[in-house]
């Protein structure tokens, strides 16, 4: 088992799924948001077969942030291993996205990942009128700084879940797929996503009602088939991730919502009858 996917599996799958670019710059654009604000906050358990193996939180701060003299959420991934897993992995991950109101794009990022005996720092600038991202290497023995041409209306990983809350899925029909441009890990990708309908959802907090997306996945040597990832998002305005599933050839994980709070709308669950 490689160390570094189990907790950041659901936030990841975008690098999983990606080809070079192509296209023309285009005007930085003004997109709707209709489906998350400041304040809000999702808690999930993550499951490796029928073990708890950690815990993760997805977050946007109470009060908007300012970067390049521009409003915009501060989005934050954060997790961290339990139980045995823990002693085995020790990982505490954290994700950060300065996600611009208007546009909806990333204008900074920022990852502090410490798992076992690898330890990573980043910051990425994001100059969305140039298609340019300025990744900072945060080394104490060998920092670097480097500038990347991305695509335009590029996304990394955090705000391209954001973004994937913003669209209106009430106009789409199963197999329609999502593109959607991006940069992480100083590559640049277009992730394709599969739209497969809507589901009732079994997770932690309750049942709900949910659209179900699949992400398209080239031969790798992690996840078991083309199909093998799976994410819910609540079939409601807010749109929120309520469950990930990953067959993986060295088993299943599970990413289960048990709490939330500060929605932007009530969340669309089964009630009792």
């Amino acid at each position: 088992m490689t160390r570094r996917w189990l907790l950041s599996l659901p936030f990841l799958l975008a690098c999983t799924a990606w080809v070079q670019p192509t296209g023309s710059a285009e005007p930085v654009r003004v997109w709707p948001n209709p489906s998350f604000q400041a304040g809000e906050t999702i808690r999930y358990k993550v499951h490796y077969g029928l073990i708890n193996a950690a815990e993760a939180v997805v977050e946007t701060s109470g009060a908007l942030d300012r970067v390049a003299e521009r409003p915009c959420y501060r989005a934050t991934v954060s997790g961290h291993t339990t139980g045995s897993f823990d002693f085995f992995l020790h990982i505490r991950d954290q994700w950060r996205s300065y996600i611009d109101t208007t546009s909806i794009l990333p204008l900074r990022a920022t990852r502090d990942i410490t798992e076992k005996g690898y330890h990573k720092k980043e910051t990425v600038d994001f100059d969305h009128r140039r298609d340019i991202a300025d990744v900072q290497i945060h080394d104490r023995e060998n920092p670097t700084r480097t500038a990347y041409k991305i695509p335009n209306n590029a996304q990394e990983l955090v705000s391209g879940f954001y973004y994937l809350r913003t669209l209106h899925y009430e106009h789409m029909k199963p197999g329609d797929v999502i593109k959607m441009p991006g940069f992480f890990d100083e590559s640049s990708f277009n992730l394709e996503v599969a739209f497969k309908g809507r589901e009732l959802v079994e997770t932690k907090a309750g049942t709900v009602h949910a659209l179900k997306l699949v992400p398209k996945l080239p031969n790798n040597k992690i996840f078991r088939g083309e199909d093998a990832i799976k994410v819910y998002l609540s079939d409601d305005r807010n749109k929120i991730p309520v469950l990930f599933q990953a067959e993986l050839f060295v088993g299943s994980v599970k990413v289960d919502m048990y709490k939330y709070d500060g929605l932007k709308s009530k969340l669309n669950l089964v009630t009792a009858q």
